[in-house]
């Protein structure tokens, strides 16, 4: 408000000092030595990896979690730390001695009602083994499922849950829905879950691109969870294990071009085509003939390109997926993205090859830097073993693995680079995504009970 006059300047800079630096120095000389991380916008995730040794506790000021929001993670209250989380309003309480920080255990206090749609599926299985990994806070897990297998008990937590059959009137007293039973039903059955009072975190196609419905990756756009008005869409598998490491470095230096050819295992169509991909090696060992089942060619031995529908344009529906995902998720409708998307004969988690164009000149060693840091990835560049990322290693590990960087000799502007990933689609692809989804629901408060 000062209008360039110097003087007027100078006494906002002074007022602010007084009023909102002062008592944060004092705050902050109350915490002792720690970190100081400041998030430059809402889109800017604020996970910390839990594997850090840093002696002091980490402190993270921004819109990122939540409106002005604070979180400290402290690495002397356990092997893993413990979180403290308050919003805005309480930062300056906390700050002057007024108020204590929360630790992250409180809001986990709660317990919720969730129901998972699809729960006999290959993602649905793995929902339930992230759930129980994650100690997320259930009160009560329903699993919903086809009149087929309604009746089948699967175990969580070293109990016996009997499937039930999905029906409209399925949702009663169910505060989180993960929906992984194909685009079809979604469309039928969210809205009953909608109407019931739940959120639906929705793992298929059915709402990406729907304009009122948030597509959310956390580690990229945890802020757009709050415009949710019942349903929270999960990307497409390919596009996550994409974005989630070009994100941190689009947000060094923006991105002109994206070009990428996928090596897509056969979970991502679901458990029959794992098992047609078991069955036909075993056949073709065997030197018997097989007949394609669950895909439309022979897997073992060989890959295709992606079978959805092929439009006008010659793209097939995953790649527009992966195109039009990455553009509503980055708010970037300029940026270029191109994709190749083939199955693989491989069993579980997705590769890709990826080419990044920048606007500006970003070197390799910078990227590696920015990477080593970022959250849900983990480097594996070790050119010396020729060890670098690969879906054996990728499968079963919630990180997605990135290795090969290296500046694109083709740009001796210095603006283009490339990478390989590997990443698990049943888990960060899909079903770990969505139980995060549903952490930031409860740590900011937006479901019923929080």
């Amino acid at each position: 408000g000062h209008n360039g006059d110097p003087e007027a300047k100078r006494q906002a800079i002074e007022d602010f000092d007084a009023r909102v630096v002062g008592p944060i120095l004092a705050g902050l000389e109350r915490l002792g030595p720690c970190r100081i991380l400041m998030t430059p916008d809402h889109r800017t995730p604020v996970t910390l990896r839990t594997h850090s040794r840093e002696s002091v506790p980490f402190v993270l000021w921004g819109e990122g979690i939540a409106a002005d929001a604070l979180l400290a993670y402290d690495e002397h209250a356990g092997e893993k730390g413990s979180m403290q989380v308050a919003h805005g309003h309480w930062l300056m309480e906390y700050l002057r001695g007024t108020r204590p920080l929360q630790r992250r255990e409180s809001w986990m206090t709660d317990t919720f009602n969730v129901a998972i749609m699809g729960a006999t599926g290959a993602v649905g299985q793995v929902m339930m083994e992230i759930l129980a990994e994650r100690d997320f806070p259930i009160a009560q897990l329903r699993l919903l499922a086809s009149a087929r297998s309604a009746g089948r008990e699967l175990e969580f937590k070293g109990e016996k849950i009997v499937v039930e059959e999905l029906k409209e009137d399925s949702f009663a007293g169910i505060d989180i829905v993960l929906a992984s039973a194909g685009g079809a039903l979604s469309k039928q059955y969210n809205p009953h879950a909608v109407k019931a009072g739940a959120v639906v975190i929705d793992n298929t196609s059915a709402y990406r691109m729907d304009p009122e419905v948030p597509l959310v990756v956390p580690e990229i756009n945890p802020g757009d969870i709050e415009a949710h008005s019942g349903i929270i869409a999960n990307p497409n598998c390919s596009t996550i294990i994409m974005d989630v490491v070009v994100w941190p470095l689009y947000q060094k230096s923006k991105i002109k071009r994206i070009v990428v050819s996928t090596y897509q295992a056969v979970s991502g169509a679901g458990a029959r085509a794992m098992e047609e991909l078991d069955q036909q090696s075993r056949q073709l060992l065997a030197g018997e003939a097989i007949e394609p089942q669950e895909l439309p060619h022979q897997i073992a031995f060989n890959l295709f390109s992606h079978n959805s529908p092929v439009g006008e344009d010659g793209y097939c529906e995953e790649e527009t997926k992966m195109i039009r995902e990455t553009k509503k998720m980055f708010h970037d409708d300029e940026i270029q993205v191109t994709a190749t998307t083939i199955r693989v004969p491989v069993m579980r988690a997705h590769s890709e090859a990826i080419n990044l164009e920048f606007f500006e000149a970003f070197s390799a060693e910078e990227a590696k830097a920015i990477l080593a840091e970022a959250p849900g990835v983990e480097i594996v560049d070790h050119p010396e073993k020729s060890h670098f990322p690969m879906p054996i290693e990728a499968s079963g590990v919630d990180d997605v693995l990135v290795g090969r960087i290296r500046q694109d000799i083709s740009r001796p502007d210095g603006t283009g680079l490339d990478l390989w990933v590997s990443g698990d689609q049943l888990r960060k692809g899909a079903a770990l995504n969505a139980v995060q989804i549903a952490e930031v629901l409860i740590e900011r408060g937006l479901l019923k009970n929080a």
